[in-house]
């Protein structure tokens, strides 16, 4: 049986490994160059207009800190473990990993670049299932479209669901992502249409098992 305690830990491992995870992928989709998720284009669209006076990482911790004050302010809700360590530690998993595979692979043909993004969208996906699992707070950016779907905005008598105030948050920070510099490829496009079915399937087949899974039956 497993004991509380114990689930809370595997819960922290699985919050852990998903954020890593997660954003080790974005820095092999900087790398296919095929463009990332919507709110990494909207951050690091916006970063070019400070990339001469701080890390990415520091300026990523930055704006989750403003962001993270609003969200605290409007409903603490969804605010958890999870959303600090994404905080801080997202950013600069981010900057070091593109460091780190652009000296692994310093010279990526097309065909490289193409199996880089799709191990990045599968890798992304399978981090996001543990990282959704464990259920210890989401990330800024994503208790935005949760809190609003929670406050049931209403346009002419009818309910926005959160898939379309999600969508709805993706458009605004791709657009946003342009304006400043960052171009969004078909990796954006992959990521705002085809994530969700994946982590659905990660989550299944693995998350959800490990988490209720009973090692002490094993020993």
């Amino acid at each position: 049986m497993i004991t509380m305690p114990d689930k809370f830990i595997r819960r922290l491992i699985m919050t852990l490994t998903g954020v890593f995870i997660c954003s080790f992928s974005v820095g092999i989709f900087n790398l296919a160059a095929f463009g990332v998720d919507p709110f990494q284009c909207f951050a690091q669209g916006s970063f070019l207009l400070f990339a001469k006076h701080f890390q990415y990482g520091t300026y990523y911790l930055t704006i989750s800190l403003v962001l993270l004050i609003i969200i605290l302010i409007w409903d603490k809700h969804y605010v958890g473990i999870a959303t600090f360590i994404n905080m801080f530690l997202t950013g600069y998993i981010v900057d070091y990993s593109f460091t780190f595979l652009v000296h692994l692979l310093p010279d990526v043909d097309l065909l490289q670049r193409m199996i880089l993004l799709l191990v990045a969208v599968l890798i992304m996906c399978f981090g996001s299932a543990l990282y959704y699992t464990a259920d210890l707070g989401v990330s800024v950016y994503d208790a935005i479209s949760l809190i609003l779907a929670k406050k049931k905005i209403a346009v002419k008598n009818y309910i926005v669901p959160f898939k379309w105030i999600r969508v709805f948050n993706d458009l605004i920070c791709v657009t946003l992502g342009t304006l400043f510099g960052k171009m969004p490829g078909v990796g954006t496009l992959i990521t705002a249409f085809f994530m969700g079915p994946l982590i659905s399937l990660f989550n299944k087949k693995f998350a959800e098992p490990f988490l209720q899974m009973d090692f002490m039956k094993h020993e």
